[in-house]
């Protein structure tokens, strides 16, 4: 079964092009030029990834990607002409999993969603966990103890990589290649990400550290207290 794709856009030019190129990937599409048609389709539909513009007619793309993050986990990427700091780091910080901007080839956005979705495919082990957290890869779910914990799809992945070498450093090259799926790019988007996740766990838990490796990236590791 293809999985679909959101295209929120009201750019019509752009979302014609984006679903043609998607759709020969093997994606099935569907598009909304506003964010009340947007609504409709999440509601009715089962979406597998959402490529969201924020300047639209009737509502802020930011708006919605909220909405999104109170019932669900979805990977979001943000498709925008705004190319400032402030935006890219708004964008990231409330839950998007990718911040792209429109001067990127069509062929790039492409590339960018088929990196979600290897990264969303199925894992060998069913549990990863270390220092009282759990990361269920069957049901995509993450706890602390017996708490659920929600996670966007990038947090989720970040979890991942991190619980599957605690201890270990990664470098922000690498995260970058093993989660968003790409190598270079705006180290900004790994700091943002990390850092909500960093808090939605110590919200929970001290014993789980996600620690900065200054000049480096970050590592997993148990903090084991007197």
């Amino acid at each position: 079964m293809s999985k679909r794709i959101l295209i929120v856009d009201d750019e019509k030019e752009i979302a014609d092009l984006l679903e043609d190129f998607l759709t020969v990937e093997g994606f099935d599409v569907s598009k909304a030029f506003n964010a009340k048609e947007a609504r409709e389709h999440l509601q009715r539909e089962e979406i597998f990834l959402v490529l969201l513009d924020i300047m639209m007619p009737d509502d802020s793309g930011f708006t919605l990607c909220k909405e999104i993050r109170r019932t669900s986990s979805i990977p979001i990427l943000f498709l925008s002409a705004l190319d400032d700091d402030i935006s890219k780091i708004r964008g990231l910080s409330i839950g998007a999993d990718d911040y792209i901007v429109k001067n990127a080839s069509p062929g790039e956005i492409v590339a960018r969603v088929k990196a979600v979705e290897r990264r969303i495919g199925p894992s060998l082990s069913s549990t990863l966990s270390y220092a009282g957290v759990s990361l269920h890869t069957d049901s995509r779910t993450f706890q602390v103890g017996n708490e659920r914990v929600n996670l966007t799809g990038k947090e989720y992945e970040l979890m991942h990589l991190f619980l599957e070498g605690p201890n270990q450093v990664y470098t922000y090259e690498q995260i970058l290649e093993r989660v968003w799926g790409y190598e270079g790019g705006d180290f900004h988007t790994v700091r943002v990400h990390v850092s909500k996740l960093r808090e939605k766990v110590q919200e929970k838990t001290s014993r789980f550290q996600i620690s900065t490796v200054w000049g480096v990236g970050y590592k997993a590791e148990e903090l084991i207290h007197a």
